[in-house]
């Protein structure tokens, strides 16, 4: 079968994807989770796009594209973790991201703590420095893990689902879908501050 058009924005990752595959979305994902400048999201899209047409299976997409999101920002945990805003301000401008852009989003997650992890995945740059943020905070690996894991999770959901079902209408879907992602972000941001306020009332009973 053919592959089909890619449309808009996606287009010239047809080669990519269309040459190696899986492995193009994995590797993508993965460095994108950590810092590199990569279009992780992009490749996300044309991948679930292909998976509609046929060209590759979209079960194994989202099982790809989720692991290798859980990786990207644990290796980005790790950097922030044990390498320090040192290292950052260091290194971090190869894969743009300045002390001055780290601050801002070093600032944003401190307001909103652990919460932030999930909803992040669907923000432009914060996608890119969650893990390293993380690390650097000091939040622990495990609540980590879990907050990340669950952003992965509904991060891959949707816009494999929907480039899968919508194919090559997906730029317009995902220009929809973006202009209205600050009212989304905010109702998830209340809905997991209520279950964690939730979790702390129910333990405060139980002692």
């Amino acid at each position: 079968m053919a592959a089909p058009p890619l449309p808009g924005p996606l287009a010239h990752l047809a080669p990519l994807l269309g040459h190696y595959g899986y492995w193009a979305v994995g590797a993508v994902v993965l460095v994108e989770d950590f810092g590199v400048p990569a279009p992780g999201e992009t490749i996300l899209l044309a991948a679930g796009v292909y998976a509609g047409a046929g060209r590759l299976n979209v079960v194994a997409v989202a099982m790809i594209a989720f692991v290798a999101a859980v990786v990207g920002d644990n290796i980005g945990y790790a950097i922030g973790r044990f390498g320090g805003r040192a290292f950052v301000h260091r290194w971090g401008r190869y894969v743009f991201l300045t002390p001055k852009r780290f601050e801002a989003a070093e600032e944003f997650f401190g307001r909103h703590g652990g919460k932030i992890v999930t909803v992040a995945r669907f923000i432009e740059g914060l996608r890119q420095a969650n893990g390293i943020i993380a690390g650097t905070a000091g939040m622990h690996w495990r609540r980590f893990l879990a907050f990340n894991a669950l952003g992965a999770a509904l991060w891959v959901g949707l816009w494999t689902t929907v480039a899968y079902l919508v194919g090559s209408h997906i730029t317009t879907v995902y220009d929809e879908v973006s202009r209205y992602q600050v009212y989304v972000l905010v109702t998830a941001a209340v809905l997991i501050a209520a279950f964690v306020v939730r979790h702390f009332v129910r333990r405060r009973r139980e002692a």
